[in-house]
């Protein structure tokens, strides 16, 4: 299978590489980082967990995540993507391709969340066209603002873990 790459303004979107695995671990390790997701820190084993999933979605599912880079410094600035996490919640998202996104805090408040979700969407909308969602805690006002600003629309309050949840959807453009 071909993988796609997607370049942005500012940054490139790759299928997460080898390379990747340092600069997520120490993403996934950082209590601000996974405040409104999860609310623990991941351990190195549980990050590699994660980009191996999200490499693997693309085989299974024709969607998957990505690496997100900086395009002038090649830095590692984050992870965004489509999954089905199969979370056994109410509502069943496994009917539809699940998006999210996290980001190094260095790179917080550049926009680049905004850009790279709707470049994730772009691609989606070419070739997955149909209904996505995702679940974002109520507290994080930052993450609801991307997803509204990519056309996500409230659905309703759920709980994931028993942690309170509010779900989204969107429909293709």
């Amino acid at each position: 299978m071909h993988l796609p790459i997607l370049f942005t303004d500012r940054l490139v979107l790759r299928p997460p590489e080898i390379h990747h695995f340092e600069p997520s671990a120490t993403m996934w390790a950082s209590e601000n980082v996974t405040r409104h997701i999860g609310g623990q820190p991941r351990s190195r084993q549980e990050a590699w967990f994660t980009i191996c999933r999200n490499r693997g979605m693309w085989e299974l599912l024709g969607y998957g995540s990505w690496a997100i880079e900086d395009q002038e410094t090649g830095e590692f600035v984050g992870e965004g993507g489509f999954a089905d996490f199969e979370r056994g919640m109410n509502p069943n998202l496994s009917n539809w391709p699940e998006a999210g996104w996290v980001f190094i805090e260095k790179a917080w408040g550049k926009g680049y969340a905004s850009e790279a979700v709707s470049a994730m969407h772009e691609w989606l909308d070419q070739n997955k066209p149909g209904q996505s969602v995702c679940i974002i805690d109520p507290g994080n006002a930052g993450s609801i603002r991307v997803a509204e600003k990519c056309g996500y629309k409230f659905w309703r309050a759920s709980e994931y873990r028993g942690t309170s949840v509010n779900v989204y959807r969107r429909n293709s453009a």
